[in-house]
């Protein structure tokens, strides 16, 4: 994509729309367009994609807002740099997601948002989340920013809830050249305040009707996000088929586990995990073997250091506890090749063979 994105970057140097402008209107459609969302609003980052939905929905010092604990910090910063405080529930041990059989016993009278987290390319099953909410009037705010295209039902992830976040970060399966997010929406009411909240709170230039903050998704990202765009469906293709290669060839190792698509998803996968209770001899054998491996994520939100005063403690939420103890990220992107594929999943092997940590099956 190189000749593209570098043209793409040279239209907006001779055009000086650097901050917001055209070519973050033009992405802004297609993104719309791709994620089936009436309206998508560019913002600096995925951060913000959150922060601004909440603020936008007015959400603020004395509410709460539920999610998983078992995500990127980012999700529970947004929540609490709006004043409110995060409420954690655990995760499913498939899925990796918000599980919804959990989620009535943390709704309180303060309770207004939940976000389900679209966790390392797969949807939260949403609909029992939704009909909760509805019969609770809360909103559902979607973190997809590990999602970009994947689908819940046959409906794409961020188009579902009252809004969907999606991060932008250059590592991502729809990355820019630096710094980006989105929010989607089908409201235009909160699709007017999130334009407004994101450029300091101006409806004009000038005319502060709220205040907001710099938010605003930069002309170059814009440009880079709308060339990436049009390969981002092929990319997610080439990375659903690793996955299916991975899980075929990974299917009768013994003390692993491998990823479970849902019968309600498709999943993109943003990241690779498998887990293994010799995760953390595993990462640095496979790295002195050439081959660069995660960990998604080592610590969960609820413990923290941050978070300290929420009061959780470790056994708090025992799935989530154990999976950061045993995620191990595989290569994954869209121009692996079969050979490389063939060495991660050979090494792993023979790495493995020399480790005797047993696991229970998940049912």
């Amino acid at each position: 994509m190189r000749e593209d994105l570098v043209a793409a970057i040279r239209e907006v140097i001779d055009s000086s729309a650097f901050a917001g402008g055209p070519f973050v209107a033009k992405f802004e459609e297609d993104f719309a367009a791709f994620c089936g969302s009436s309206y998508a609003i560019g913002v600096g980052n995925g951060t913000d994609a959150l922060w601004l939905s909440l603020l936008a929905l007015g959400i603020g010092p004395g509410d709460e807002v539920i999610t998983a604990p078992m995500t990127f910090m980012a999700t529970a910063e947004a929540i609490s740099f709006c004043g409110a405080k995060p409420v954690f529930v655990d995760i499913d041990e498939r899925t990796y997601t918000l599980d919804p059989n959990l989620l009535e016993r943390a709704i309180t009278p303060r309770t207004k948002a939940i976000i389900p987290v679209h966790l390392f390319g797969q949807t939260a099953d949403l609909d029992p989340i939704l009909e909760m909410a509805r019969q609770r009037g809360l909103h559902v705010i979607e973190d997809a920013c590990q999602a970009h295209g994947a689908e819940y039902k046959g409906r794409k992830a961020g188009s579902i809830g009252i809004s969907g976040c999606f991060s932008f970060y250059p590592g991502k399966n729809l990355g820019a050249l630096g710094e980006a997010g989105a929010v989607v929406t089908n409201s235009e009411e909160l699709k007017n305040k999130i334009q407004i909240l994101r450029d300091h709170g101006q409806a004009k230039k000038y005319h502060h009707v709220l205040i907001g903050w710099n938010a605003r998704m930069d002309g170059i990202q814009g440009a880079v996000l709308r060339v990436k765009l049009r390969h981002l469906s092929k990319a997610n293709d080439a990375r659903r088929a690793h996955a299916r290669s991975y899980n075929q060839q990974l299917a009768d190792v013994p003390d692993l586990i491998t990823p479970v698509e849902a019968g309600f998803a498709r999943h993109v996968y943003h990241v690779y995990t498998v887990r293994t209770r010799a995760r953390d001899r595993m990462v640095q054998a496979m790295a002195r073997r050439g081959i660069a491996c995660g960990i998604h994520y080592p610590i969960p939100v609820h413990l923290q250091e941050a978070y300290r005063s929420l009061g959780y403690a470790k056994g708090s939420f025992p799935v989530s506890e154990r999976c950061a103890d045993e995620f191990l990220s595989l290569p994954m992107y869209p121009e692996l090749t079969a050979e490389q594929l063939g060495v991660v999943v050979g090494e792993l092997k023979v790495l493995l063979r020399s480790c005797k940590e047993p696991y229970a099956s998940v049912t």
